[in-house]
């Protein structure tokens, strides 16, 4: 019984030890590149918002571009950023240069960001919809559920599908809610349709990111009761590059850890999770068709890059001498 015991004892030490490296062998690495050969359709929204301006999506890519390569300041920012969260420089870069090619032109100098943040500090700034506060509005018993987490990722995650299923576009409690994303009901205080800064954040994401960008950069939390606060974080350019990376960093994680791919080599993926956001739900999903493409025999499906992604990925070979 004894001689049992010890063998028992050897094999689970074994195993504990060898756990790492089969986790490893399960993680499926994504190369560099597309993986569609022709870029994904620009939504009808972007190729109107650039008609109006006068301008081409070549035009403003080359433009976020110039700034890039003419800015060393920035480009050190975001090499000493991205260090700190652990990413490769370029998943930050691939994230402006998206958002600037296809949502709001790059200004010519990174003194610029610095000037238009002074601009929102007026102060006064508020997330509310037909006079409710936000923070009220998440007291509702709807959200109880939310209450079993601190981290403010999880705590935000929570009510936004709490938003999604129970109260976007239906009546609740004598009152009717809007067909449209919790950010752009809640955190749109100045005109719709808007995100602001460096990496166009949305409010809603800074305050997700709050606590990991506490913890890595040191900034002071966010709360939805301060937007001037939350504006603050988002229009500074330096406070803006760690919101960007803790929300790549997240992306990669999750998609290591739910989908079982690292896609830390592969800006264009990057780029994409930052565009569509929720890398969480969007991992699950992917995890849960090749589960099932497994027990038919097929081989499993690769995480795809959309419109904003296959950009960067296209153009890496430009964007990889900036650092």
């Amino acid at each position: 019984m004894r001689q049992i015991k010890v063998v028992a004892l050897l094999l689970a030490v074994l195993l504990t030890a060898l756990t790492p490296a089969v986790q490893a062998a399960q993680i499926v690495t994504v190369p560099e590149g597309n993986r569609n050969t022709q870029q994904p359709k620009v939504p009808g929204a972007s190729v109107k918002r650039t008609r109006e301006t006068k301008s081409t999506f070549d035009r403003k890519y080359e433009k976020v571009l110039e700034l890039l390569q003419n800015d060393a300041r920035l480009r050190g920012k975001i090499k000493t950023t991205a260090a700190q969260y652990g990413i490769d420089p370029l998943h930050i870069v691939g994230a402006l240069v998206g958002e600037h090619t296809y949502n709001v032109d790059a200004y010519d100098r990174l003194q610029s960001y610095y000037i238009k943040a002074m601009a929102y500090a007026t102060g006064g700034v508020t997330f509310s919809y037909n006079g409710m506060d936000v923070e009220e509005f998440v007291t509702l018993p709807q959200f109880d559920q939310c209450r079993q987490f601190s981290d403010s990722l999880r705590l935000w995650s929570c009510r936004e599908t709490v938003w999604e299923k129970t109260f976007r576009g239906r009546k609740v409690g004598g009152r009717s809610y809007p067909n449209d994303r919790f950010s752009a009901v809640f955190f749109q205080p100045f005109y719709a349709g808007q995100t602001f800064g460096l990496g166009q954040l949305n409010p809603l994401t800074a305050l997700e990111y709050s606590d990991m960008v506490n913890r890595t950069s040191g900034y002071a939390k966010l709360s939805a009761g301060n937007g001037d606060d939350v504006y603050a974080a988002i229009m500074n350019p330096d406070m803006s590059l760690a919101y960007v990376a803790a929300s790549v960093r997240h992306s990669i994680d999750a998609y290591r850890t739910i989908a079982g791919f690292d896609i830390s080599g592969n800006p264009g993926i990057t780029a994409t999770l930052y565009n569509v956001g929720n890398p969480d739900d969007r991992a699950r999903v992917l995890a849960a068709k090749n589960a099932a493409r497994k027990t038919k025999g097929l081989a499993p499906l690769y995480p795809q890059e959309n419109y904003y992604g296959w950009l960067v990925n296209d153009k890496i070979e430009d964007l990889k001498p900036l650092f």
